[in-house]
């Protein structure tokens, strides 16, 4: 927040009317912070009154530059103030804490699950490369037995087994057709 002084120009305000503990004893005073909340305007005040004391002046200024506690009367007490303060700082650090605690267990909740989502996963992908190695091997079989018995088969008409499986498969191929044409028309 800026500190706006009459008939100075923005360059002519200097960093030590920005910040009001930098500022020289005597040229700020209460009234300059008028539109600041409570609370700013007590942590000035603090500031103020060190910076005071480290230059060996009086730390209870009032604005007239005469020691009083009468502008003080009206105020709330700063200990007051800084007790509430204090809670709520401590309620939100409390609330926050809460709620970091949640999103670690919600975290940690979903990583499990994802965990033993995966291990189902890679246990059905075992599974079933198993059953391809299976089926492969009775694949491997089933040629080994088709190819012993090709020698030896017979077919009727003079057909070749290759002109019997060519056979088949148009066959096959036709009834899979007009099942196929026969179930999107019903």
């Amino acid at each position: 927040m800026m500190l706006q002084h009459p008939g100075l120009s923005l360059a002519d305000i200097s960093c030590s009317a920005l910040v009001p503990c930098l500022s020289p004893p005597g040229s700020l005073t209460l009234d300059d912070f008028a539109g600041f909340s409570p609370i700013v305007k007590d942590e000035l005040r603090t500031a103020i009154q060190a910076k005071r004391r480290s230059n060996g002046l009086s730390a209870d200024v009032s604005s007239d530059g005469a020691s009083s506690g009468s502008d003080r009367a009206s105020e709330p007490p700063s200990g007051r103030l800084m007790t509430e303060e204090h809670e709520r700082r401590k309620r939100r650090r409390e609330r926050n804490k809460i709620a970091a605690a949640k999103c670690r267990n919600k975290k940690k909740e979903k990583t499990e699950t994802l965990q033993k989502e995966s291990e189902k996963l890679e246990s059905v992908n075992a599974e079933l490369k198993q059953q391809i190695e299976e089926l492969k091997q009775q694949k491997q079989q089933l040629v080994y037995m088709l190819n012993l018995h090709r020698p030896t088969c017979i077919v009727p008409n003079g057909q070749t087994p290759e002109d019997e499986r060519r056979l088949f498969l148009t066959e096959l191929h036709s009834l899979t057709a007009s099942s196929t044409l026969w179930a999107t028309k019903h």
